[in-house]
């Protein structure tokens, strides 16, 4: 009975680990897969996601498109390897800080800066893990950072995930902002400040009461970070979790993924039509209601004229 092949490595990820075969032939010595990810990467931070073709690097390079396909292959590998290359390693500082909560926090930080350097990484579909050198390397440091703690396999890697996720939220919506503020001449405290007229002059308390009230006790145009607010009581909750672990606790993780319906992922087509059709409903339901507040509004003004003028 023979062993079962370990699947070939992807072209890209090959590449990422430095174990893909050289090319036979290729221009001069001048170029290499370094070379044109840095080239690749540089017209990224300078114009975004868009800007980055095999034509536009290699004419930055002063080559031809076919002499960069003898090194990349294709412009998927391109990708993977530009993410490795701006997502360079943890910094060596997180180890500077005691307690796994606090170098947790500090890759969070340090995660937060590195999208904030290279926004257009947030445009990059997420298609599975990414299994590269430097993203492996600061998996490692947060699964590290919780070496010594009651925490099994499972628990360990899903809060390291959990702070990625909330340095990733974060660099999505700051680089929005700082996009936004750069297109549009606007210091980041006047793009607030727009954005808070704007939620002031469509969001109702008859039709939104929770968040009117939010708008109008300031909280975008707060100082206060929201993000860093959640993760720390995230990792409340995980301080709070392990001290029931040291008491002899046990919670039950659930062991499923959420996901569609079989139905849904075999595309019925009846069933796309009655969720279309739900959809409907429930967006004139919402306009009905809408003008239902605003007849009753109307009324509660005509009773008031009328006492007014009796």
């Amino acid at each position: 009975m023979t062993e079962k092949e370990p699947p070939e490595l992807p072209r890209g990820i090959a590449l990422a680990w430095g174990v893909a075969a050289d090319p036979q032939r290729g221009p001069k010595r001048e170029m290499s897969v370094e070379k044109i990810v840095e080239a690749a990467v540089a017209l990224a931070d300078a114009d975004g996601l868009g800007a980055v073709s095999m034509a536009a690097v290699a004419a930055r390079l002063g080559f031809t498109p076919m002499s960069l396909y003898r090194y990349v292959s294709a412009k998927d590998d391109l990708l993977l390897l530009m993410q490795e290359e701006a997502t360079g390693l943890p910094p060596e500082s997180h180890l500077e800080v005691d307690g796994w909560r606090e170098r947790l926090l500090a890759l969070y930080e340090a995660q937060i800066l590195v999208y904030l350097r290279h926004p257009w990484m947030l445009s990059l579909p997420i298609s599975g893990s990414p299994i590269t050198p430097n993203s492996s390397a600061w998996l490692d440091a947060g699964l590290a950072a919780l070496d010594g703690t009651p925490l099994t396999a499972e628990e360990r890697i899903a809060v390291a995930l959990a702070v990625t996720g909330h340095a990733r939220w974060c660099g999505i919506v700051q680089a929005g902002y700082t996009e936004q503020s750069r297109s549009s001449g606007l210091s980041p405290d006047e793009v607030a400040a727009r954005e808070a007229s704007l939620f002031d002059r469509v969001i109702t308390a008859d039709e939104f009461p929770a968040l009117r009230r939010a708008i109008e006790e300031g909280v975008f145009l707060s100082s206060a970070d929201p993000f860093r607010f959640a993760v720390e009581r995230t990792l409340d909750g995980v301080a709070a979790y392990m001290t029931g672990l040291e008491r002899g606790e046990r919670h039950i993780v659930a062991e499923e993924w959420v996901d569609l319906d079989v139905a849904e992922l075999a595309g019925d087509k009846r069933l796309k039509e009655a969720q279309k059709a739900s959809r409907e409903a429930e967006k004139a339901l919402r306009a009905a209601r809408k003008v239902e507040r605003q007849a009753l509004r109307d009324a509660r003004e005509r009773i008031a004229k009328a006492k007014r003028s009796a």
